[in-house]
């Protein structure tokens, strides 16, 4: 039967992932350090700037509590080790004692030191101070900010500990202990990378994520990545004023169609290849006219007289993008869920086939 120590630190280590990194499930239930302290934290939607510096602050102290809250629990979860006890304690013990109250100390001292002069001292402020006026402060800029997150139309996304905010001014992203700002004015936008989450056949279409490098000519601003869908790109480009680079000349996929594509040639990749006949050439697609033919369908996925898939007996004819063009447009397009396990007409011949059957040439 395990002992209480190790019951109490498993139970503990995982209070604390979820304590710090909040799934959905903390979410809900309110075990956050927003809904916690809301009554000190005060309103985003009206003061961003200050419900952020108080917000930071206060998840910066709360997670330094952890390792006195498990030094605590240990004490009470074993009470014949005595661990409460130093002089007797083992040398482990004192070490943990050490580090559960060292840290939330210096995080003490450290909050106590942002707060003077109205938070004066706090990053964030120290942030913005470099964008005020000569004869103004950084409760100016803040103000500014305030002002301009209230309007409806910026542009927000992401999960709380990674939200990205562009209103006309400014571009903002929001972790978990601090706020990245940048103004428009000043900065250079470049993609960097962009990544296609994998998912299950059965589930559901892929989705690519984009990560733009923020950039300010400022050199007291330090850069700063933001990651959002691809689907937000267009949407983020007509927010902001500066140009996007693409330096790493990636593809973005705006569409559904575009990133069902990606996955359709994944797909078919582990399909086999059909074998053209010796005396047979290839012609251009019939489709686009600008790449030879490379698909052939052939029924793989039941028996032959079994299942919705039917025989196809044209020749090559369409290439492996309008194919899948092809594909996507006979679907049903409220549902994209269902696409990767659905049929589609051959567009010549209307023999149904599904993603399985698409074989390339060679």
């Amino acid at each position: 039967m395990e002992s209480p120590e190790v019951t109490f630190t498993l139970a503990y280590l995982v209070f604390a992932v979820c304590f710090v990194f909040t799934p959905n499930e903390f979410q809900s239930m309110g075990l956050t350090v927003q809904n916690l302290l809301s009554g000190w934290l005060g309103s985003e939607d009206m003061f961003f700037i200050h419900y952020h510096i108080r917000r930071s602050t206060a998840t910066m102290l709360a997670h330094c509590f952890i390792p006195l809250g498990y030094y605590i629990g240990m004490c009470k979860a074993a009470p014949e080790r005595e661990l409460y006890n130093l002089y007797t304690a083992s040398a482990s013990v004192k070490v943990l004692a050490f580090f559960a109250i060292i840290v939330p100390t210096i995080a003490s001292i450290l909050a106590f030191y942002w707060s003077r002069k109205l938070w004066s001292h706090h990053p964030i402020a120290k942030t913005l101070a470099h964008y005020s006026l000569p004869q103004s402060s950084w409760r100016a800029v803040a103000s500014s900010i305030n002002t301009e997150f209230r309007r409806i139309d910026k542009f927000a996304t992401g999960a709380p500990g990674a939200r990205v905010i562009v209103t006309d001014t400014w571009v903002m992203k929001v972790t978990t202990y601090t706020v990245h700002v940048a103004q428009q004015q000043d900065i250079h936008l470049t993609v960097i990378d962009t990544r296609l989450q994998e998912l299950p056949l059965e589930y559901s279409t892929p989705t690519q994520f984009i990560t733009i490098t923020v950039a300010s000519v400022n050199p007291n601003i330090s850069a700063f990545n933001i990651r959002l869908n691809s689907s937000e790109y267009g949407e983020l480009k007509e927010k902001v004023r500066a140009p996007i680079r693409n330096a790493a000349n990636v593809v973005i996929h705006q569409t559904l169609s575009d990133l069902f594509l990606e996955t359709f040639r994944s797909e078919i990749e582990k399909n086999g290849f059909y074998h053209l006949p010796s005396e047979q050439e290839l012609e251009p697609c019939i489709g686009c006219m600008q790449t030879n033919a490379n698909i052939k369908l052939m029924k793989r996925c039941n028996a032959f007289n079994e299942g919705e898939c039917q025989q196809c007996y044209c020749r090559p004819m369409w290439c492996l993008t309008c194919m899948g063009k092809w594909f996507a447009s006979r679907q049903d397009q409220i549902h994209p869920e269902t696409w990767l396990s659905s049929c589609a007409p051959c567009p010549t011949c209307r023999a149904k086939f599904c993603i399985v059957d698409v074989c390339r040439t060679q």
